[in-house]
């Protein structure tokens, strides 16, 4: 089954009170996803002030773009996996292993579905 890990960090980083993960314990988890064989694909995202978000309008034409980040948030979506593993327990196992998941980090799971 495949399933996305969803990284989340705080706007502000990791929190003082729980250290957060260095730049060389990324490079180890992506190494040991890619290694394991269950990596589909992966990717870091860009800073939120990047962001672009579209609203439709009831009639199907783009009515709002808004630049930059569009609300406050205490979590700020980093990056993502797409693991196929045998099941939801696999997929928490890596997901409780990911860098991402410390330092007042989450790393929301859930099933990809397949049409």
């Amino acid at each position: 089954m495949k399933y996305m890990l969803l990284i989340n960090s705080s706007p502000e980083g990791p929190s003082e009170e729980v250290e957060g993960a260095s730049f060389d314990d990324w490079v180890a988890y992506d190494k040991m996803v890619r290694e394991s064989g269950i990596y589909v694909s992966g990717h870091s995202l860009a800073d939120l002030t990047t962001a672009t978000t579209v609203r439709v309008a009831p009639d199907g034409q783009r009515a709002i773009t808004t630049d930059g980040p569009f609300a406050e948030t205490r979590e700020v979506l980093g990056g993502y996996y797409v693991l196929d593993v045998p099941d939801l327990d696999a997929a928490l196992d890596w997901a409780a292993r990911c860098p991402g998941s410390r330092g007042g980090g989450s790393v929301v799971v859930r099933p990809v579905a397949e049409f």
